[in-house]
């Protein structure tokens, strides 16, 4: 059912060359990965102790195109498409596919059209903090590494699928979560909003965290409903 994915998605395994001056490699191929909104970059290294090349599988971001070199490495420029710790990333710069600890090759910001923002510096801790796609504000190892620019793919979301074969199309190259079926619209034995003669809950739609898994559906250990009104600054926007 699924489509033949081209493999992971990650940055280069940290190694000398990256820790402490660059190595350059060449874009040879921008390729689709089914099921993935963003396109890929087949970026060809030069192995460092062996006589091969290493291919690698890149986030594309915006501007990159097929043999434009991309340099990776602590002494590597401040162009789309390279890839720096964020010690030598400056306040502001636009960043994708950071990585959450030093070496992890990429967690954050790797979607079609996301980027992060690094907001400041903390030189005594040792961390950067950045601003993700979602608004939240996260602090990251400043010896993490990134890719500079904005994941290419971007303003998939503004054509409506428009028909069910289009929806269907994406999802099953995904996963098997399409279509969704409301919970009232089933049967007592498949689900606890099941049955009765017109279609409703007939029960809260909250539920307690700990509620046995048959019956955990719906609003789950929710300390509040409702639709959230006016605007509530959390403790991570206030600074």
């Amino acid at each position: 059912m699924y489509a033949p994915v081209k493999g992971a998605v990650k940055l280069r395994a940290l190694d000398y060359a990256e820790r402490n001056g660059y190595i350059r490699g060449v874009v040879k191929e921008i390729i689709h990965d089914p099921g993935r909104g963003a396109p890929l970059a087949k970026v060809q290294f030069l192995n460092a102790y062996h006589y091969k090349r290493d291919m690698e599988l890149f986030v594309a971001t915006e501007g990159m195109y097929t043999g434009q070199f991309i340099y990776a490495g602590k002494k590597a420029s401040l162009d789309v498409g390279n890839v720096l710790p964020l010690t030598e990333v400056p306040e502001g710069t636009i960043v994708c596919n950071i990585e959450s600890k030093q070496g992890d090759r990429g967690a954050y910001a790797r979607g079609s059209g996301c980027f992060a923002i690094v907001k400041s510096h903390d030189e005594d801790k040792g961390t950067t903090r950045i601003e993700l796609p979602s608004g939240g504000k996260k602090s990251v190892p400043s010896s993490a590494r990134a890719q500079i620019g904005v994941v290419a793919g971007g303003g998939r979301t503004d054509k409506p699928l428009l028909k069910a074969g289009a929806a269907y199309h994406k999802y099953r190259v995904k996963r098997n979560c399409w279509p969704k079926i409301r919970g009232v619209a089933k049967n007592p034995v498949e689900h606890p909003f099941g049955g009765g003669n017109h279609q409703h809950i007939g029960m809260p739609s909250t539920v307690a965290k700990d509620a046995p898994s048959g019956r955990k559906s719906g609003l789950i250990g929710a300390r509040r409903t409702g639709r959230l009104r006016g605007v509530k600054k959390s403790g991570q926007d206030k600074d």
